[in-house]
């Protein structure tokens, strides 16, 4: 297993109301020092649901994404709240994007994007079991909800519109789960 560097220092250089830059210094185990820099996220994490309003279809949502400029098909998410679990997360979330909660919520993967210049994780969680229950986001606009049958994944991800990789790595992931518990 490879010895993780030393942190010589680290400083946060800029800071949005989202996110904060940080500057890091390190040595390496070989003595070869390098300077970094990455994105550092907020400090309570973050859920990606995959909510299933049945056995065989997911609820996605499509909602404009300011990075690419154009609307996406994606999972519902977005960042815990302080004291806040995994599961009131999600169906906070749930409750705000796509009009319902689970009695459900069963914790699948951890993932993360970048992880060379960012510390961000994301928790992914499935939902089952849905009731209708409503929330007021932070959304600017309503969110079309789009069910997807699992069946035409393959389909649904070659579509220019689905291109976000947590929800596509969390739909797999959900996928596969299913399969096995059956």
């Amino acid at each position: 297993m490879p010895v993780k560097p030393l942190i010589n220092s680290r400083e946060i250089i800029a800071k949005t109301r989202l996110f904060a830059v940080e500057a890091l210094e390190l040595t390496f185990s070989n003595g070869v020092q390098r300077s970094y820099e990455r994105l550092i996220g907020g400090p309570h994490g973050a859920v990606l649901v995959v909510p299933m309003i049945d056995a065989e279809t997911v609820l996605m949502i499509r909602e404009y994404s300011a990075g690419t400029e154009s609307y996406e098909l994606a999972l519902p998410k977005g960042r815990l709240e302080a004291g806040e679990s995994l599961a009131d997360g999600a169906n906070r979330e749930l409750a705000e994007e796509i009009g319902y909660a689970a009695n459900t919520i069963t914790e699948l993967n951890s993932f993360t994007i970048s992880p060379g210049y960012m510390s961000h994780r994301i928790e992914v969680l499935l939902a089952e079991d849905l009731y209708e229950k409503t929330a007021v986001g932070d959304e600017p606009e309503p969110l079309e909800v789009v069910p997807i049958k699992l069946a035409e994944l393959h389909q649904v991800i070659q579509r220019e519109e689905c291109s976000e990789a947590r929800s596509i790595a969390a739909l797999f992931a959900a996928k596969e789960h299913l399969q096995h518990r059956k």
